[in-house]
Protein backbone atom coordinates (compact mmCIF):
# COMPACT_ATOMS: atom_id res chain seq x y z
CA UNK A 1 0.00 0.00 0.00
CA UNK A 2 2.88 2.18 0.99
CA UNK A 3 4.15 1.62 -2.52
CA UNK A 4 1.23 2.01 -4.18
CA UNK A 5 0.76 5.40 -2.44
CA UNK A 6 4.49 6.47 -3.28
CA UNK A 7 4.38 5.61 -7.16
CA UNK A 8 1.54 7.61 -7.30
CA UNK A 9 2.90 10.89 -6.00
CA UNK A 10 5.87 10.32 -8.66
CA UNK A 11 3.69 10.11 -11.49
CA UNK A 12 1.69 13.24 -10.46
CA UNK A 13 5.36 14.70 -9.91
CA UNK A 14 6.54 13.54 -13.59
CA UNK A 15 2.85 14.94 -15.09
CA UNK A 16 3.37 18.24 -13.73
CA UNK A 17 7.42 18.74 -14.78
CA UNK A 18 6.03 17.61 -18.01
CA UNK A 19 3.54 19.95 -19.07
CA UNK A 20 5.80 22.74 -17.46
CA UNK A 21 8.13 21.79 -19.89
CA UNK A 22 6.01 21.53 -22.80
CA UNK A 23 4.35 25.47 -22.41
CA UNK A 24 5.16 27.76 -24.57
CA UNK A 25 7.05 30.80 -23.10
CA UNK A 26 4.93 33.94 -23.70
CA UNK A 27 7.29 37.00 -24.86
CA UNK A 28 6.81 40.41 -25.81
CA UNK A 29 7.71 41.16 -29.43
CA UNK A 30 10.58 43.56 -30.26
CA UNK A 31 8.77 46.52 -31.96
CA UNK A 32 9.71 46.81 -36.10
CA UNK A 33 11.38 49.92 -36.92
CA UNK A 34 9.30 52.36 -39.11
CA UNK A 35 11.02 52.68 -42.30
CA UNK A 36 10.62 55.96 -44.43
CA UNK A 37 8.41 55.37 -47.18
CA UNK A 38 10.44 55.44 -50.41
CA UNK A 39 7.55 57.72 -52.24
CA UNK A 40 6.53 60.40 -49.61
CA UNK A 41 3.43 62.32 -50.01
CA UNK A 42 4.37 65.60 -51.66
CA UNK A 43 3.62 68.90 -49.76
CA UNK A 44 0.99 71.05 -50.98
CA UNK A 45 2.26 73.51 -53.13
CA UNK A 46 1.30 77.06 -53.22
CA UNK A 47 -0.99 78.12 -55.90
CA UNK A 48 0.65 79.78 -58.93
CA UNK A 49 -0.53 83.24 -59.38
CA UNK A 50 -1.97 83.95 -63.10
CA UNK A 51 1.18 85.74 -65.21
CA UNK A 52 0.25 89.23 -65.64
CA UNK A 53 -1.38 90.26 -69.34
CA UNK A 54 0.65 91.96 -71.45
CA UNK A 55 -1.29 92.61 -74.62
CA UNK A 56 -4.93 91.98 -75.07
CA UNK A 57 -4.79 88.75 -76.95
CA UNK A 58 -5.87 88.26 -80.61
CA UNK A 59 -9.28 86.13 -79.87
CA UNK A 60 -10.35 89.16 -77.52
CA UNK A 61 -9.21 91.78 -79.69
CA UNK A 62 -11.85 89.73 -82.61
CA UNK A 63 -14.88 89.33 -79.88
CA UNK A 64 -17.89 90.53 -80.62
CA UNK A 65 -19.37 92.83 -77.82
CA UNK A 66 -22.74 93.17 -77.59
CA UNK A 67 -23.76 96.93 -76.61
CA UNK A 68 -26.32 97.73 -74.04
CA UNK A 69 -28.68 98.65 -77.28
CA UNK A 70 -28.38 95.48 -79.09
CA UNK A 71 -25.44 96.64 -81.55
CA UNK A 72 -21.93 95.07 -81.20
CA UNK A 73 -18.60 96.07 -81.52
CA UNK A 74 -14.94 94.56 -81.15
CA UNK A 75 -12.33 95.83 -79.41
CA UNK A 76 -10.12 95.63 -82.89
CA UNK A 77 -12.41 98.24 -84.33
CA UNK A 78 -10.19 100.76 -82.10
CA UNK A 79 -6.81 99.54 -83.20
CA UNK A 80 -4.39 102.71 -83.24
CA UNK A 81 -6.00 104.64 -80.49
CA UNK A 82 -5.71 104.19 -76.65
CA UNK A 83 -8.77 102.28 -75.14
CA UNK A 84 -9.62 103.13 -71.93
CA UNK A 85 -12.04 99.99 -70.74
CA UNK A 86 -13.68 100.12 -67.21
CA UNK A 87 -15.34 96.85 -65.83
CA UNK A 88 -18.43 97.83 -63.50
CA UNK A 89 -22.11 96.24 -62.28
CA UNK A 90 -25.12 97.82 -61.54
CA UNK A 91 -24.88 96.64 -57.98
CA UNK A 92 -21.29 97.90 -57.32
CA UNK A 93 -21.08 100.57 -54.72
CA UNK A 94 -17.56 101.80 -55.79
CA UNK A 95 -18.42 101.90 -59.56
CA UNK A 96 -21.37 104.11 -58.84
CA UNK A 97 -19.10 106.76 -56.81
CA UNK A 98 -16.02 105.97 -59.58
CA UNK A 99 -18.01 106.84 -62.47
CA UNK A 100 -18.15 110.83 -62.40
CA UNK A 101 -14.49 111.08 -62.13
CA UNK A 102 -13.97 109.06 -64.76
CA UNK A 103 -16.88 110.75 -66.96
CA UNK A 104 -14.69 114.10 -65.89
CA UNK A 105 -11.38 112.54 -67.76
CA UNK A 106 -13.18 111.55 -70.62
CA UNK A 107 -14.26 114.95 -71.36
CA UNK A 108 -10.93 116.19 -70.80
CA UNK A 109 -9.81 113.97 -74.03
CA UNK A 110 -12.78 114.64 -76.14
CA UNK A 111 -11.61 114.73 -79.59
CA UNK A 112 -8.37 112.65 -78.62
CA UNK A 113 -7.43 108.98 -79.87
CA UNK A 114 -8.85 107.77 -76.65
CA UNK A 115 -11.47 105.65 -76.71
CA UNK A 116 -13.56 104.89 -73.36
CA UNK A 117 -15.19 102.05 -72.91
CA UNK A 118 -17.48 100.37 -70.01
CA UNK A 119 -18.00 97.12 -69.65
CA UNK A 120 -20.86 95.33 -66.94
CA UNK A 121 -19.81 92.18 -65.94
CA UNK A 122 -24.41 91.23 -65.04
CA UNK A 123 -26.12 88.61 -66.75
CA UNK A 124 -28.18 90.40 -69.93
CA UNK A 125 -30.96 87.94 -69.32
CA UNK A 126 -31.53 88.47 -65.64
CA UNK A 127 -29.78 92.51 -65.32
CA UNK A 128 -31.04 94.44 -67.68
CA UNK A 129 -33.70 96.56 -65.62
CA UNK A 130 -31.10 97.08 -62.97
CA UNK A 131 -28.51 98.47 -65.08
CA UNK A 132 -30.59 100.63 -67.16
CA UNK A 133 -31.75 101.94 -63.47
CA UNK A 134 -28.33 102.32 -62.85
CA UNK A 135 -27.43 104.62 -66.10
CA UNK A 136 -30.71 106.52 -65.07
CA UNK A 137 -28.82 107.58 -62.18
CA UNK A 138 -25.62 108.33 -63.23
CA UNK A 139 -24.52 109.97 -66.46
CA UNK A 140 -22.44 107.13 -68.23
CA UNK A 141 -20.77 108.62 -71.55
CA UNK A 142 -18.61 105.40 -71.97
CA UNK A 143 -19.37 103.33 -75.19
CA UNK A 144 -21.42 100.47 -72.90
CA UNK A 145 -22.14 96.69 -73.66
CA UNK A 146 -22.08 93.28 -71.69
CA UNK A 147 -19.03 91.68 -70.74
CA UNK A 148 -19.89 87.74 -71.44
CA UNK A 149 -18.17 85.62 -68.70
CA UNK A 150 -14.92 84.73 -71.06
CA UNK A 151 -14.84 88.69 -72.09
CA UNK A 152 -14.67 89.14 -67.99
CA UNK A 153 -12.20 86.45 -67.08
CA UNK A 154 -9.64 87.22 -69.82
CA UNK A 155 -9.97 90.66 -68.95
CA UNK A 156 -9.85 90.38 -65.49
CA UNK A 157 -6.61 87.92 -65.55
CA UNK A 158 -7.18 85.95 -62.20
CA UNK A 159 -8.60 89.67 -60.65
CA UNK A 160 -11.74 88.75 -59.65
CA UNK A 161 -13.08 92.28 -58.73
CA UNK A 162 -14.64 95.33 -59.23
CA UNK A 163 -14.76 98.06 -60.52
CA UNK A 164 -11.37 97.29 -62.61
CA UNK A 165 -10.14 99.32 -65.17
CA UNK A 166 -7.50 98.62 -68.15
CA UNK A 167 -6.04 101.03 -69.82
CA UNK A 168 -3.85 100.22 -73.14
CA UNK A 169 -1.84 101.33 -76.06
CA UNK A 170 -2.15 101.50 -79.81
CA UNK A 171 -0.16 98.66 -80.48
CA UNK A 172 -2.72 96.60 -77.47
CA UNK A 173 -0.01 96.66 -75.27
CA UNK A 174 -1.85 97.10 -71.61
CA UNK A 175 -0.04 100.08 -70.04
CA UNK A 176 -1.84 99.74 -66.85
CA UNK A 177 -4.17 97.34 -64.81
CA UNK A 178 -5.65 97.90 -61.21
CA UNK A 179 -8.83 97.23 -59.62
CA UNK A 180 -10.81 99.20 -56.94
CA UNK A 181 -11.70 102.68 -56.56
CA UNK A 182 -9.90 105.36 -54.48
CA UNK A 183 -11.94 108.32 -53.54
CA UNK A 184 -10.84 111.85 -55.34
CA UNK A 185 -7.70 110.03 -56.65
CA UNK A 186 -8.98 107.26 -59.61
CA UNK A 187 -10.02 109.91 -62.21
CA UNK A 188 -6.32 111.42 -61.54
CA UNK A 189 -4.51 108.21 -61.89
CA UNK A 190 -6.90 107.59 -65.26
CA UNK A 191 -5.49 110.69 -66.58
CA UNK A 192 -1.90 109.90 -65.67
CA UNK A 193 -1.98 106.76 -67.00
CA UNK A 194 -4.02 107.76 -70.23
CA UNK A 195 -0.99 110.53 -70.71
CA UNK A 196 1.71 107.54 -70.64
CA UNK A 197 0.07 105.85 -72.89
CA UNK A 198 -0.03 108.62 -75.68
CA UNK A 199 3.35 109.77 -74.97
CA UNK A 200 4.15 105.57 -75.39
CA UNK A 201 2.31 105.84 -78.74
CA UNK A 202 4.32 109.28 -80.06
CA UNK A 203 7.04 107.28 -79.30
CA UNK A 204 6.79 104.27 -81.90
Amino acid sequence: MGKLFLLLILAVASALSAASQSGRRVTTPRPVPVQPSLNPEPEPQPAIAPSKLLFLPESLRERQIKTLDSGSFRLADFHGKVVVINLWASWCGPCRREVPEYEKVRKAFAGTDVEFIGLTTEDPRVSSEGVNKFLRDISFGFRLGWADRETARTLMNGENAIPQTLVIDANGRIVNQWSGYSQGRSGDKLKQTIDQALQTTQRM
